[in-house]
């Protein structure tokens, strides 16, 4: 998978020294629109600028500007993503909504954020019938890894401990775990979904409620 990143979700990986996961679970490419760079993280995250570059420069991060996307003949796709999105989100999700429509125009599956408030790009996202889109936040990139079997329970609750902790987000694993459930195989609101987990964990829904019991047990 390769996936489009919102602001929100590069700083809370990185300030807690994360961010590998993205690298490595994202493992056919990460992005950013440029906007994000020159204004969103210089804006929010000038702690973790000076790494975010460094993974720039070593192409960990590719970065598309205006230019680039001229260069690649998808600029008016993206400009039109643009417009068409900012008629459906608030003028304070302009960070999401770029790295929405690059995902779109380049085409790609995932969007990571951790804005996760009702009528914000997230939420919309997941109730889209037609969207081609998948929204992940850390906690479910985190709970994701786990089922299928790059880390173990209790490595994956210390990393959500460390992120909700340093980026100070009061999240309860246990809250996400239930969300997670709910959106996948409880109440989904996409067949796709359900279908898509099971895909990428080789897991049935019985054996998917044994693995999420089992991270409980350890929380």
């Amino acid at each position: 998978m390769r996936a489009s990143l919102d602001t929100n979700a590069i700083i809370h990986f990185y300030r807690a020294g994360l961010q590998d996961i993205l690298f490595e679970f994202f493992d056919e490419g990460v992005f950013i629109y440029e906007q994000i760079r020159q204004v969103e993280l210089e804006n929010h995250g000038q702690e973790i600028l000076s790494k975010v570059d460094e993974d720039i420069g070593s192409e960990k991060i590719e970065v598309y500007t205006d230019q680039k996307l001229k260069d690649l003949a998808v600029y008016k796709i993206f400009d039109y993503n643009v417009r068409d999105n900012r008629q459906l989100y608030g003028s304070g999700d302009l960070g999401e909504i770029y790295a929405i429509s690059l995902a779109q125009t380049l085409g790609a599956y995932s969007f990571v954020s951790d804005d996760i408030k009702q009528g914000g790009p997230y939420m919309s996202l997941l109730q889209f019938v037609d969207n081609d889109i998948m929204p992940f936040t850390f906690a479910d990139v985190l709970i994701i890894r786990y089922l299928i079997g790059m880390t173990s329970a209790v490595q994956t609750v210390n990393e959500f401990n460390e992120i909700n902790e340093k980026s100070a987000l009061n999240w309860s694993l246990s809250s996400q775990l239930t969300k997670f459930r709910k959106r996948f195989w409880k109440e989904p609101y996409k067949s796709e979904d359900t279908e898509w987990i099971q895909l990428i964990t080789g897991n049935t829904v019985t054996e998917l409620e044994v693995h999420i019991n089992a991270l409980k047990d350890v929380i």
